[in-house]
């Protein structure tokens, strides 16, 4: 099973990007989602982007980890 957690983009050089987690950034690849902007939210696994999604779908999903004892309060921050 492979786990993807949201988050956000917050600039974008190329086909990489700084994304916040919960508030801690990232450098991730956005090789993978076409059309990404900055201010957008994205599934990330392993440094990838993988899939757009909406600020709801964000935040229903750190939810669901927080629900399930998979994550703790930093992410909630989405």
């Amino acid at each position: 099973m492979c786990l993807s957690v949201p988050a956000e983009i917050i600039s974008i050089d190329g086909q990489m990007a700084k994304a916040s987690v919960g508030g801690a950034i990232r450098e991730i690849s956005l090789q993978l989602v076409e059309g990404t902007v900055v201010g957008d939210f994205v599934l990330l696994h392993t440094g990838y982007a993988i899939e757009k999604i909406s600020h709801e779908e964000a935040q229903e999903t750190v939810r669901l980890l927080k629900e399930l004892g998979e994550t703790d309060e930093t992410i909630s921050e989405i």
